[in-house]
Protein backbone atom coordinates (compact mmCIF):
# COMPACT_ATOMS: atom_id res chain seq x y z
CA UNK A 1 0.00 0.00 0.00
CA UNK A 2 1.66 3.28 -0.58
CA UNK A 3 0.59 6.32 0.89
CA UNK A 4 -1.06 8.52 -0.91
CA UNK A 5 -4.84 10.49 0.61
CA UNK A 6 -7.25 12.89 -0.77
CA UNK A 7 -7.17 16.56 0.68
CA UNK A 8 -9.71 19.77 -0.72
CA UNK A 9 -10.00 17.92 -4.01
CA UNK A 10 -6.69 16.58 -5.38
CA UNK A 11 -4.91 13.25 -4.57
CA UNK A 12 -1.62 14.40 -2.38
CA UNK A 13 1.36 12.51 -0.85
CA UNK A 14 0.98 12.54 3.05
CA UNK A 15 4.36 14.60 3.36
CA UNK A 16 2.65 17.61 0.72
CA UNK A 17 -0.58 17.80 2.79
CA UNK A 18 -0.33 21.11 5.46
CA UNK A 19 -3.57 21.84 7.35
CA UNK A 20 -4.21 25.82 7.85
CA UNK A 21 -3.97 26.88 11.04
CA UNK A 22 -6.71 28.71 10.46
CA UNK A 23 -8.86 25.30 10.16
CA UNK A 24 -11.75 25.49 12.62
CA UNK A 25 -11.35 21.37 12.55
CA UNK A 26 -7.57 21.91 14.40
CA UNK A 27 -8.78 24.79 16.48
CA UNK A 28 -12.39 24.22 17.86
CA UNK A 29 -12.80 20.29 17.30
CA UNK A 30 -15.23 22.02 14.68
CA UNK A 31 -15.98 18.76 12.35
CA UNK A 32 -16.87 15.17 12.24
CA UNK A 33 -14.97 12.17 11.10
CA UNK A 34 -15.82 8.39 9.64
CA UNK A 35 -13.57 5.63 10.16
CA UNK A 36 -14.40 3.16 7.68
CA UNK A 37 -13.33 -1.07 6.66
CA UNK A 38 -12.16 -1.68 3.37
CA UNK A 39 -12.19 -5.30 2.77
CA UNK A 40 -11.81 -7.04 -0.64
CA UNK A 41 -11.43 -3.66 -2.25
CA UNK A 42 -14.71 -1.96 -1.16
CA UNK A 43 -16.02 -0.12 1.74
CA UNK A 44 -18.36 -2.36 4.12
CA UNK A 45 -21.58 -0.39 5.03
CA UNK A 46 -20.56 2.78 2.78
CA UNK A 47 -24.42 3.88 2.77
CA UNK A 48 -24.62 3.29 6.30
CA UNK A 49 -21.54 5.73 6.64
CA UNK A 50 -22.98 8.11 4.35
CA UNK A 51 -26.26 8.64 6.13
CA UNK A 52 -24.89 8.62 9.66
CA UNK A 53 -22.03 11.69 8.17
CA UNK A 54 -24.67 13.29 6.33
CA UNK A 55 -26.92 13.50 9.54
CA UNK A 56 -24.04 14.90 11.52
CA UNK A 57 -22.95 16.95 8.97
CA UNK A 58 -26.93 18.42 9.03
CA UNK A 59 -26.51 18.71 13.38
CA UNK A 60 -23.52 20.55 13.16
CA UNK A 61 -24.89 22.63 10.27
CA UNK A 62 -21.32 22.33 7.97
CA UNK A 63 -22.28 23.02 4.31
CA UNK A 64 -22.23 19.24 2.70
CA UNK A 65 -19.74 18.26 0.04
CA UNK A 66 -21.95 17.16 -2.70
CA UNK A 67 -22.48 13.08 -1.95
CA UNK A 68 -21.45 11.98 -5.11
CA UNK A 69 -17.99 13.92 -5.17
CA UNK A 70 -17.26 12.06 -1.60
CA UNK A 71 -18.14 8.57 -2.67
CA UNK A 72 -15.84 8.88 -6.03
CA UNK A 73 -12.67 10.53 -3.65
CA UNK A 74 -13.35 7.61 -1.48
CA UNK A 75 -12.86 5.05 -4.38
CA UNK A 76 -9.67 7.32 -5.59
CA UNK A 77 -8.17 6.78 -2.87
CA UNK A 78 -8.81 2.82 -2.78
CA UNK A 79 -7.36 2.52 -6.30
CA UNK A 80 -4.64 4.70 -6.14
CA UNK A 81 -3.29 2.67 -2.57
CA UNK A 82 -4.15 -0.60 -4.35
CA UNK A 83 -6.11 -1.27 -1.16
CA UNK A 84 -7.79 -4.82 -0.43
CA UNK A 85 -8.18 -4.12 3.16
CA UNK A 86 -7.77 -2.06 5.73
CA UNK A 87 -9.83 1.45 6.58
CA UNK A 88 -9.98 4.68 5.67
CA UNK A 89 -10.60 7.79 7.47
CA UNK A 90 -12.56 10.25 6.29
CA UNK A 91 -12.85 13.99 8.11
CA UNK A 92 -14.51 17.26 7.58
CA UNK A 93 -14.05 19.89 9.41
CA UNK A 94 -15.96 23.48 9.04
CA UNK A 95 -13.12 24.96 7.12
CA UNK A 96 -11.23 27.94 7.93
CA UNK A 97 -12.23 30.72 10.07
CA UNK A 98 -11.11 34.38 12.01
CA UNK A 99 -10.46 34.18 15.71
CA UNK A 100 -13.69 33.50 17.76
CA UNK A 101 -16.85 30.33 18.12
CA UNK A 102 -18.97 31.49 15.39
CA UNK A 103 -18.43 30.41 12.11
CA UNK A 104 -17.91 32.94 9.39
CA UNK A 105 -19.99 33.30 6.51
CA UNK A 106 -19.18 30.94 3.16
CA UNK A 107 -16.46 28.88 4.65
CA UNK A 108 -15.45 26.09 2.63
CA UNK A 109 -15.15 22.69 4.71
CA UNK A 110 -12.07 20.84 4.70
CA UNK A 111 -11.91 17.27 3.45
CA UNK A 112 -9.79 14.50 3.74
CA UNK A 113 -9.37 10.82 3.12
CA UNK A 114 -6.88 9.49 4.77
CA UNK A 115 -5.56 5.13 4.49
CA UNK A 116 -4.30 2.73 6.96
CA UNK A 117 -3.43 -0.68 6.82
CA UNK A 118 -5.09 -3.67 8.61
CA UNK A 119 -4.06 -3.70 11.85
CA UNK A 120 -1.10 -5.67 12.97
CA UNK A 121 -2.47 -8.01 15.57
CA UNK A 122 -5.85 -8.65 16.56
CA UNK A 123 -7.78 -6.02 19.28
CA UNK A 124 -6.69 -8.16 23.07
CA UNK A 125 -9.62 -9.24 25.36
CA UNK A 126 -11.28 -6.01 26.74
CA UNK A 127 -10.85 -5.42 30.50
CA UNK A 128 -13.35 -2.89 31.58
CA UNK A 129 -13.30 -0.10 33.40
CA UNK A 130 -16.45 1.96 34.71
CA UNK A 131 -15.00 5.92 34.40
CA UNK A 132 -15.97 9.36 36.27
CA UNK A 133 -16.30 10.48 33.19
CA UNK A 134 -20.07 10.98 31.84
CA UNK A 135 -21.99 11.05 28.87
CA UNK A 136 -24.57 13.56 28.31
CA UNK A 137 -27.29 11.93 26.46
CA UNK A 138 -29.25 14.87 26.57
CA UNK A 139 -26.80 16.35 23.91
CA UNK A 140 -27.47 16.12 20.08
CA UNK A 141 -23.43 15.78 20.26
CA UNK A 142 -23.59 12.26 21.37
CA UNK A 143 -25.29 11.20 18.35
CA UNK A 144 -22.64 12.72 15.60
CA UNK A 145 -18.56 11.25 15.42
CA UNK A 146 -17.45 15.08 16.20
CA UNK A 147 -13.70 15.93 16.25
CA UNK A 148 -13.67 16.50 19.92
CA UNK A 149 -12.61 12.82 21.70
CA UNK A 150 -11.63 14.03 24.72
CA UNK A 151 -14.29 12.31 27.16
CA UNK A 152 -13.60 9.76 25.51
CA UNK A 153 -9.71 9.90 25.57
CA UNK A 154 -9.84 11.06 29.41
CA UNK A 155 -11.96 7.75 29.98
CA UNK A 156 -9.44 5.80 28.26
CA UNK A 157 -6.73 7.08 29.98
CA UNK A 158 -8.18 7.01 33.18
CA UNK A 159 -8.96 2.74 32.72
CA UNK A 160 -5.65 2.32 31.65
CA UNK A 161 -4.41 3.88 35.04
CA UNK A 162 -6.81 1.58 36.72
CA UNK A 163 -5.25 -1.65 35.26
CA UNK A 164 -7.68 -1.95 32.91
CA UNK A 165 -7.85 -1.48 28.85
CA UNK A 166 -11.29 -0.12 28.11
CA UNK A 167 -13.61 2.36 29.76
CA UNK A 168 -17.08 2.16 29.84
CA UNK A 169 -19.13 5.30 29.72
CA UNK A 170 -22.81 5.92 32.11
CA UNK A 171 -24.44 8.54 31.14
CA UNK A 172 -25.85 11.12 33.76
CA UNK A 173 -28.72 9.02 35.24
CA UNK A 174 -25.65 6.79 35.87
CA UNK A 175 -26.51 3.84 32.98
CA UNK A 176 -24.26 2.38 30.86
CA UNK A 177 -24.05 4.65 27.15
CA UNK A 178 -20.91 3.15 25.34
CA UNK A 179 -17.53 2.51 25.17
CA UNK A 180 -14.27 4.91 24.53
CA UNK A 181 -14.57 3.79 20.29
CA UNK A 182 -16.99 0.83 20.62
CA UNK A 183 -20.76 0.29 21.30
CA UNK A 184 -21.24 -2.20 24.34
CA UNK A 185 -23.96 -4.98 23.94
CA UNK A 186 -24.71 -7.59 26.35
CA UNK A 187 -26.06 -11.30 25.65
CA UNK A 188 -29.11 -12.31 28.13
CA UNK A 189 -31.25 -15.52 27.75
CA UNK A 190 -29.41 -15.64 24.08
CA UNK A 191 -30.25 -12.40 22.90
CA UNK A 192 -27.52 -9.04 22.38
CA UNK A 193 -28.73 -6.32 24.07
CA UNK A 194 -27.40 -2.79 23.35
CA UNK A 195 -27.92 0.55 25.14
CA UNK A 196 -30.44 3.03 22.94
CA UNK A 197 -29.35 6.10 21.28
CA UNK A 198 -31.20 7.97 23.50
CA UNK A 199 -28.93 6.29 26.47
CA UNK A 200 -25.94 8.12 24.91
CA UNK A 201 -25.32 5.58 22.76
CA UNK A 202 -23.39 6.28 19.44
CA UNK A 203 -25.16 5.03 16.58
CA UNK A 204 -22.53 2.83 15.49
CA UNK A 205 -22.50 1.18 12.06
CA UNK A 206 -22.01 -2.47 13.25
CA UNK A 207 -24.68 -2.15 16.16
CA UNK A 208 -26.98 -0.73 13.33
CA UNK A 209 -26.50 -3.82 11.38
CA UNK A 210 -26.76 -6.03 14.12
CA UNK A 211 -30.30 -4.39 15.05
CA UNK A 212 -31.67 -4.63 11.73
CA UNK A 213 -30.96 -8.20 11.44
CA UNK A 214 -32.44 -8.96 14.83
CA UNK A 215 -29.61 -10.19 16.25
CA UNK A 216 -29.83 -7.26 18.43
CA UNK A 217 -32.23 -5.13 20.56
CA UNK A 218 -32.21 -2.12 22.05
CA UNK A 219 -32.57 -1.83 26.20
CA UNK A 220 -31.12 0.62 29.03
CA UNK A 221 -28.14 -1.31 30.51
CA UNK A 222 -26.85 -0.83 34.02
CA UNK A 223 -23.52 -2.18 35.49
CA UNK A 224 -25.08 -4.93 37.24
CA UNK A 225 -26.68 -5.84 33.99
CA UNK A 226 -22.89 -6.17 32.74
CA UNK A 227 -22.02 -8.20 35.70
CA UNK A 228 -24.78 -10.81 34.97
CA UNK A 229 -24.56 -11.01 31.55
CA UNK A 230 -23.89 -14.09 29.67
CA UNK A 231 -21.08 -12.33 27.98
CA UNK A 232 -20.32 -8.98 27.17
CA UNK A 233 -19.00 -7.36 24.08
CA UNK A 234 -17.63 -4.46 22.24
CA UNK A 235 -18.45 -4.10 18.47
CA UNK A 236 -17.39 -1.14 16.05
CA UNK A 237 -16.74 -1.02 12.17
CA UNK A 238 -13.20 -2.38 12.68
CA UNK A 239 -13.63 -4.61 15.54
CA UNK A 240 -14.99 -7.09 17.96
CA UNK A 241 -13.77 -7.59 21.28
CA UNK A 242 -14.89 -9.69 24.13
CA UNK A 243 -14.72 -8.00 27.45
CA UNK A 244 -12.96 -10.25 30.39
CA UNK A 245 -13.73 -8.13 33.39
CA UNK A 246 -15.45 -5.07 34.79
CA UNK A 247 -13.52 -3.44 37.54
CA UNK A 248 -11.31 -6.03 38.16
CA UNK A 249 -14.24 -8.82 38.41
CA UNK A 250 -13.84 -11.98 36.19
CA UNK A 251 -17.25 -11.76 33.38
CA UNK A 252 -18.54 -15.01 32.04
CA UNK A 253 -17.57 -15.58 27.85
CA UNK A 254 -19.18 -16.81 24.99
CA UNK A 255 -16.90 -17.40 22.49
CA UNK A 256 -19.33 -18.53 19.95
CA UNK A 257 -21.24 -15.20 20.33
CA UNK A 258 -18.75 -13.31 19.09
CA UNK A 259 -18.03 -15.43 16.02
CA UNK A 260 -21.71 -14.82 15.00
CA UNK A 261 -21.40 -11.15 15.53
CA UNK A 262 -18.01 -11.37 13.00
CA UNK A 263 -19.98 -13.17 10.69
CA UNK A 264 -23.10 -10.64 10.48
CA UNK A 265 -20.52 -7.95 9.66
CA UNK A 266 -18.40 -9.33 7.50
CA UNK A 267 -19.92 -8.23 4.70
Amino acid sequence: MTDRLWFNGAMRDRDAVHIDPADRGLLLGDGLFETMRVHAGRIIHLARHMARLYAGLGTLMIPPPARTEVEAALARVITENAMQAGSLRLTITRGCGPRGLLPPEGAAPTVMIVPFPPAATPMPEAHLVISRMRRDETSPLSRTKTLNYLPNILALMEARQRGGNEAVLLNTAGRVAEASASNLLIQRDGMLLTPPVTEGALPGIARSVLLDMRLAREQALTRADLLGAEAVLLVSSLSVREAVSLDATPLPREPSTAQRIRAALAS
